[in-house]
């Protein structure tokens, strides 16, 4: 039928005749299921044409796609989020939300007020009545922005980001109006959500004040240090005048004091003042970038700070209080949160409200400062020169329960307690504690003689050239304080002086530079401490806290406690910002540390009850101590110490008088000549050795602190004896000590330096009128013998009965030196 296809012929026509069916093309075999014909794309499984592979770009641009889109969702909503927080927080009222609050300090019991910090001291002024010169410096210190931007300077915070990574924070991330918003309506607290808020309040105060407006308001906001808020109180805190008066350069140090008060004010010390001239001169510098003043009025007032009139202090700062009111505020400075970021804020203390509990008791820091007034020598030129610094550490906390700081704080603001002097023989102990531990006796013996010869031949002298004998045991070398044998000892001891110093390090000296192993102390370093053979002489500078912790680790069987002051800090809502945790760790050796720290406390008891520490006695009740007396290079006496402890008291609700007490006398700068200068006592002992002035001062001290208080006793030496790391010291009892002659055609009255030995000797050459030269190292003479000497029991010492190793207080002053402790210095 026309227009219809034939079955089986392609387009409808048939094959041509005369082709057979086998001329045909052979059938190709039919393709495999699933098998894609050649040159043709590949099919998907509904028969369709499949989509290509996507490439590795086209994959990254997907991923891409999507994060944008994500993104500008979440800032669709966080900027709805912004807009809605925007429309809604209101700004407060300044003037009703603008106010600070005193911050209490109060002693150990919480209850009692030791002091208090920054009474608000504000007197706002107008836009019109501040210089010029104040609003171009501070805004050259601050925000140098401020005229330009919205309240948030972002270019600024990235700068500050960067600054501070490179170690240069001369530029805070926040600006102008950011602190204000902070100062008025925000708290201290570290959050997204009051950085959010503050965000906000920033942008919303700049579209809804002049930028006069918000200066002004900062100005008489802004916290300049010493208690001063706003810059007409800070123009008369620091230049006794009123702001309207300040000069170019005294407006530029002001603006550069914000940024860190207590940092940056020049009364605070020499690198307050170096700091304070730095920052100083980025604010002139910025200043003459902004056109506010020319180049060389800027190089001009750039070459000197202007001169501040000596600091006016408050009467609250009055007496000792002064000196623990500086030391509580410098460690709440120091306090960091969690994150390691500092706590608390200069603002925050001095009107944030707070109230601080601190370590100090009442009893102990009037025990202190009667203490010292009942014993220092009274004079025009010794009031003046003369420095007295004392402190009290509780044994088993570490807890300071009471200093002395030395004059009037509204006089002088060194505090003595905690900028200590030349230690001398207070370090022995420590040796002595390091020897044991290396494997020494108390029994064992060294050189006593005069002088002793170093390797590289330095010699070391003992305190009037002094002869003790070749082979004195280490309870008598502690008693009489005998140098030769402790640096014999020193020398003994592998690595000796090294040894030593980790052994003061671990027991509460710190190291001479402070680290992050040792993060302990007031202060946290030790001037001069080296490991050279004549550190147990204590030739390096140790404050009176320190040494008395230190001490207190022996009290305490070898258990150090970091020592503290501050024990809670609370806000004004209530909250606890910080309450402390008391360290605690084994110092001496974890397994004989407290069989050690008894052998140590035995040897100190020697001292207090035969030796040069024999005032202690006083105290009617059983102690050990040690005395020390340091020299400067050219031999004239630079301090004089005395520091001991008592046994634990036997009422443990006593346990706040558990104390080691150290006293320490210095003159001058701290290194001025006591010997000679320093009066003889009444019972006729020189005046500048420890065992004078400042042992009868620590009894005094101790006195007031035990007054109605009864101790315990102290435990029995062990005398640990393990294996001694050199040869040549094993125990022999040691001979009568000697004196080198001094020719002299003057007679003196000051006698042998030597305490009465078990059987007296004849009585050396006449004596120099002069006091011998002090040796190079540190140590204080034993007592003058008396007028009778004292006989030796009449059993020998082998079959002489063992004597209490404390004897009864009653027995100890009714016999002073007679043979019970005659047998004590000779036993081992």
């Amino acid at each position: 039928m026309a227009g219809k296809r034939k079955a089986g012929t392609p387009n409808g026509r048939t094959r041509p005749s005369g082709r057979s069916a086998s001329a045909a093309p052979a059938k190709k075999s039919p393709a495999k299921a699933g098998a894609k014909p050649p040159g043709q794309p590949p099919r998907g499984k509904n028969g369709k044409k499949g989509k290509k592979p996507r490439t590795r770009g086209q994959k990254v641009r997907r991923v891409l796609l999507y994060f944008v889109v994500a993104g500008l969702v979440c800032v669709l909503i966080a900027g709805g989020a912004f807009a809605y927080l925007y429309k809604t927080t209101k700004l407060p009222d300044p003037n009703a939300d603008f106010e600070t609050n005193t911050s209490f300090v109060y002693y150990s019991d919480g209850k009692t007020e030791l002091g208090r910090y920054a009474i608000q001291n504000r007197d706002a002024i107008s836009y019109d009545d501040m210089p010029q010169d104040v609003k171009d410096a501070v805004v050259a210190a601050e925000n140098r922005s401020f005229w330009s931007d919205n309240g948030i300077d972002v270019k600024g915070i990235a700068r500050a980001v960067f600054n501070n990574a490179s170690g240069n924070a001369t530029q805070g991330a926040s600006t102008i109006t950011q602190q204000y918003i902070k100062i008025l309506y925000l708290t201290q607290e570290r959050s997204y959500t009051r950085k959010l808020k503050e965000a906000i309040l920033s942008l919303k105060l700049g579209k809804e004040r002049s930028k006069q407006q918000i200066l002004e308001g900062y100005l008489n906001t802004i916290y300049f240090g010493r208690g001063a808020y706003g810059i007409q109180a800070a123009a008369e805190a620091y230049f006794e005048k009123d702001a309207g008066e300040l000069t170019l350069q005294e407006s530029a140090a002001l603006a550069s004091i914000i940024n860190n008060p207590s940092h940056f004010d020049p009364a605070n010390g020499k690198e307050s003042k170096i700091a304070l001239r730095e920052r100083y001169r980025y604010v002139l510098d910025g200043m003459a970038q902004a056109d506010d003043i020319t180049a060389d009025e800027a190089a001009q007032a750039s070459k000197r700070l202007p001169k501040f009139p000596p600091v006016v202090k408050d009467s609250t700062y009055g007496g000792q209080k002064g000196h623990v009111l500086a030391m509580v505020k410098s460690q709440l400075l120091e306090l960091k949160d969690e994150a390691g970021r500092p706590l608390l804020t200069d603002d925050q203390i001095d009107g944030g409200g707070l109230r601080v509990t601190t370590t100090f008791t009442k009893r102990a820091m009037d025990a202190a400062e009667a203490g010292v007034a009942e014993v220092k020598p009274k004079g025009p030129e010794i009031d003046k020169q003369l420095h007295v610094g004392v402190a009290s550490v509780q044994v088993d906390t570490g807890a300071i329960r009471g200093i002395y700081g030395g004059q009037d704080y509204l006089e002088s603001q060194i505090n003595w307690a905690e900028a200590g002097g030349m230690a001398g023989s207070s370090m022995k102990p420590f040796a002595l504690a390091a020897g044991i531990k290396a494997g020494f006796s108390l029994k064992d013996t060294f050189d006593g003689n005069s002088p002793f010869e170093l390797p590289d031949g330095a010699e070391i002298e003992n305190e009037g050239d002094t002869d003790y004998g070749s082979a004195v045991n280490l309870i008598k070398a502690t008693e009489d304080s005998i140098n030769t044998a402790y640096t014999d000892l020193t020398v003994s001891i592998p690595d000796g002086p090294q040894e030593i110093m980790s052994t003061m390090n671990a027991m509460g000296i710190p190291p001479e530079k402070p680290t992050r192993k040792y993060d302990y102390g007031f202060p946290d370093h030790t001037p001069g401490l080296k490991p050279f053979p004549s550190i147990t002489l204590g030739t390096a500078t140790v404050s009176p806290i320190n040494m008395a912790n230190g001490y207190a680790t022996i009290a305490n069987g070898g258990r150090f406690h970091a020592p503290y002051i501050i024990e809670k800090v609370v806000d004004q809502d209530g909250e606890t910002l910080y309450d402390h945790s008391v360290s605690d760790k084994q110092a001496i050796d974890d397994e004989q540390g407290s069989d050690i720290a008894a052998d140590v406390s035995y040897a100190m008891q020697q001292v207090v009850q035969a030796g040069s520490g024999t005032a202690a006695l006083e105290l009617g009740q059983p102690a050990a101590g040690k005395t020390g007396t340091a020299t400067v290079s050219n031999g004239d006496v630079s301090s004089s110490w005395f520091t001991g402890f008592t046994p634990q008291p036997t009422d443990p609700d006593a346990d706040k008088s558990w104390l080691a007490t150290s006293v320490m006398y210095v003159r001058g700068k701290g290194t001025g000549k006591l010997d000679g200068w320093l009066p003889t006592s009444d019972d006729g002992r020189q005046g500048y050795f420890g065992g004078n002035y400042p042992a009868k001062t620590w009894t005094a001290v101790m006195t007031k602190d035990l007054e109605d208080i009864e101790v315990g006793e102290f435990p029995d030496p062990v005398y640990v004896d393990g294996e001694a790391p050199t040869e040549g010291h094993q125990p022999t009892l040691p001979p009568s000590p000697t004196k080198k002659p001094t020719p002299s055609n003057t007679p003196s009255n000051t006698g042998k330096p030597t305490k009465s030995p078990s059987i007296p000797g004849p009585p050396s050459d006449t004596p120099s009128s002069t006091p011998p030269a002090p040796p190079p190292s540190s140590s204080a003479p034993p007592p003058s013998p008396t007028d009778t000497p004292t006989q030796p029991p009449s059993c020998d010492p082998v079959t002489c009965p063992t004597l209490s190793a404390t004897p009864p207080a009653a027995r100890i002053v009714a016999t002073g030196a007679s043979s019970v402790a005659w047998w004590d210095r000779m036993r081992w």
